[in-house]
């Protein structure tokens, strides 16, 4: 990550003192086998041992340093086999201490009562008796070392304790420190207000100060952020330098005039961005991102037909046999009135259906090939495909849609998401593709009135069910399992429709589907929801993404604790596709203060841009966006949300070094151009859409 072009840390950690081949292997159960490796093995906590506190103000549970004396001697006796005390009482001048030591008989060797100790550990306090248990010592005159300092933590694995970690460490940052290269320019360093990388290692390792620390992290993080986004940046230009398609300008007012609504002026604005990118000759890698119901799917259409109204095939790729079918059955009418022929290739097919499929669309018969993960298949050819669509982007992550993308010459890519993200963090997550946002709703959507009820109203919930399906209308219900857990007091979805087919909604039709289902068999069930057969859908949350069932205008979701918010926010977007008034209603079992906020957060907004903000703040990234399911190397140090702020810095100054060339130009910059070269070659290349 930093550093390098010396030499030094590559070196296999077997050279560094106090390794050898035997911890070698240890260190390689925690991915580390350089010494830049272990450089880069950050300590996850830290204990500050720096501030001597007195026994009489320590607190029950707290750790603390203390300065002491023996008052006793160190006593030894085994109450049972296997287990040996050593007993002491020490004080500081004031007051008195305990001490106890399980199984370390060695200790009395190593302690000479005669001397000045400084302890550190955690206190007991049982009335007016303190006592600490296993501190680790030192004596006075020696102290620096372990106490009387902040010392790092960092994650074990069997046959690795933190002092042999902290030693080696140290061994390794002696061995490197005065033939470390920083990557990056003084002039920078100052601009932006960074460590040098040799007291960055030095004081993220071992900190004099927690304030020296947060320098040196900041430092870390942002190195770490700049050198990921300039990846992006070098792969996302040699994207867009690529040659792809100029489709013919096509005069869009004939379908538009076709549609049934009017686009809203943010559709009209993304169909700007896709027209211009489809009409230059630079290849199109775009990203919409637009909530739930906004409107993404028929900004697919229209890039679709000026693809066909080129001669171009089109590729579309859902991530379920249930939405591919939906994409299908609303996309296939609108394009059909203009000449334009659609196909459908799920796994579920029976195999001559697929296998007519596909020679329709290697014959170039076939001008749009809607389809799941068959899509993907090495017998799935095309004649001349010229745009590759993903919806649900974040179901299929980079290696898949790269490889559908190579199914054509250089086709141009549109992704859909419905999981709003963050501005700043989507041009970390999808650094490689321009982002447009659907940022308003279609005029006709009401609000969905959203409550959050305790299990004292499920009776009166389930009367509002009945209720509505005696209008006319139906209901989701959502659980988190789909059978019943004997680790987990939540609701299952077998187990809830054994429950109210029999009891609460006894008479209604009552339907249930989840993902151990067969494919046929979900989507039969379905298509009986959909045609207004069944009253209540019971799910788990295969019904997250992209059902669209506008007469269903109620979602029950149990244990909605156990779900992140930018999910229930998905869950919640299934209902409030018709003209009714649509609720949801979440059952919130958790007891936490969290828990209630993250529930308030939802009942009070429909924003789901609001919503994920939110959920970042109180989850962190991980949760909510699988960031290993974008290719995406896992951060070191950086923390998405908690760094936020250094992400801004990081990609203004990105853009700069960009536009004004600096990695090519400038010889100050040749040691970071290296590097992110190496970051791209190591970590990246599978995002490029090559």
């Amino acid at each position: 990550m930093s550093v390098y072009d010396n030499k030094v840390m590559d070196q296999p950690l077997k050279y560094v003192k106090g390794v050898g081949e035997n911890r070698a292997r240890l260190f390689a159960k925690l991915g580390l086998f350089t010494l830049g490796d272990l450089l880069h093995y950050f300590p996850r906590d830290y204990e500050d041992r720096s501030v001597y506190k007195p026994i009489s103000e320590a607190a029950d549970g707290e750790s603390i340093t203390v300065r002491i004396r023996f008052v006793s001697d160190i006593a030894e006796s085994r109450p049972r086999r296997n287990l040996s005390l050593l007993k002491a009482q020490v004080t500081d001048g004031v007051s008195l201490m305990n001490v106890t030591w399980f199984n370390q008989s060695y200790i009395k060797q190593s302690i000479d009562i005669s001397r000045e100790y400084v302890f550190f550990g955690t206190v007991k306090r049982l009335g007016a008796r303190v006592e600490i248990h296993n501190p680790v010592f030192e004596e006075l005159e020696h102290s620096g070392n372990l106490t009387g300092r902040i010392v790092p933590v960092y994650s074990l694995t069997r046959g690795i304790t933190q002092n042999m970690l902290r030693k080696i460490l140290r061994n390794a940052l002696d061995a490197v420190s005065d033939k470390l290269v920083d990557i990056l320019p003084s002039s920078f360093r100052s601009q932006y207000r960074l460590a040098e990388t040799a007291f960055a290692f030095e004081q993220i390792h071992f900190p004099t100060s927690m304030e020296n620390m947060e320098m040196a992290r900041r430092r870390l993080v942002f190195e770490e952020l700049l050198l990921l986004q300039l990846g992006l940046f070098s792969i996302k230009g040699s994207n867009n330098n690529q040659n792809g398609i100029r489709f013919s300008p096509v005069d869009m007012e004939p379908f538009l005039k076709a549609l049934p609504f009017r686009l809203t002026s943010a559709q009209e604005r993304v169909l700007a961005e896709i027209k211009a990118d489809m009409e230059s000759d630079k290849r199109m890698n775009r990203l919409i991102q637009g909530d739930v119901g906004s409107g993404k799917t028929i900004m697919a259409v229209l890039a679709i037909y000026i693809a066909a109204s080129s001669g171009y095939q089109s590729a579309f790729m859902a991530p379920t046999e249930i939405l591919a079918e939906q994409h299908y059955r609303s996309i296939a009418p609108l394009l059909e009135k203009f000449g334009i022929k659609v196909g459908l290739l799920t796994g579920g097919m029976k195999k001559k259906e697929k296998e007519t499929i596909k020679k329709e669309a290697g014959e170039g018969r076939l001008d749009v090939l809607i389809g799941t993960h068959a899509v993907l298949e090495d017998s799935t050819v095309f004649s001349r495909l010229g745009l590759v669509i993903t919806d649900e982007q974040h179901r299929f992550g980079v290696r898949q849609r790269a490889r559908l993308s190579q199914k054509g010459e250089n086709p141009d890519l549109l992704v859909m998401t419905a999981t709003p993200i963050p501005r700043t963090l989507s041009l970390v997550l999808y650094g490689d593709l321009d982002v447009s946002i659907i940022d308003t709703l279609p005029p006709d959507r009401k609000p969905i009135k959203t409550y959050v009820v305790d299990e004292s109203m499920r009776d009166r919930v389930y009367q509002f069910i009945r209720k509505n399906i005696a209008e006319g209308r139906q209901a989701y219900i959502v659980c988190p399992l789909v059978e019943e857990s004997e680790e987990l007091e939540v609701e299952s979805a077998t187990g809830l429709v054994e429950k109210i087919r029999e009891d609460a909604l006894k008479g209604l039709r009552v339907g249930l589907i989840h993902g151990k289902m067969k494919s046929a068999d979900k989507d039969e069930v379905m298509r009986k929801f959909s045609k207004g057969e069944l009253d209540v859908l019971v799910s788990t949350t295969v019904i997250e993404v992209g059902v669209n069932v506008p007469n269903a205008n109620i979602m029950v979701i149990e244990n909605a604790e156990r779900f992140g918010l930018a999910q229930l926010h998905q869950l919640r977007g299934r209902v409030g596709r018709g003209p009714y008034q649509s609720y949801c209603i979440l059952f919130n079992q958790g007891k936490s203060h969290i828990s209630r906020q993250r529930m308030e957060i939802l009942a009070k907004s429909n924003d789901g841009f609001v919503i994920s903000e939110k959920d970042l703040e109180l989850r962190g990234p991980g949760d909510i966006f699988g960031v290993r399911q974008h290719g995406l190397p896992e951060f070191r140090i950086a923390n998405l949300y908690r760094d936020m702020e250094v992400l801004k810095d990081v990609q203004k100054a990105a853009q700069y070094i960009m536009a004004e060339e600096l990695l090519e130009k400038d010889e100050a910059w040749r040691p970071l151009a290296r590097r992110v070269e190496l970051m791209v070659k190591e970590k990246l290349q599978d995002l490029s859409m090559n």
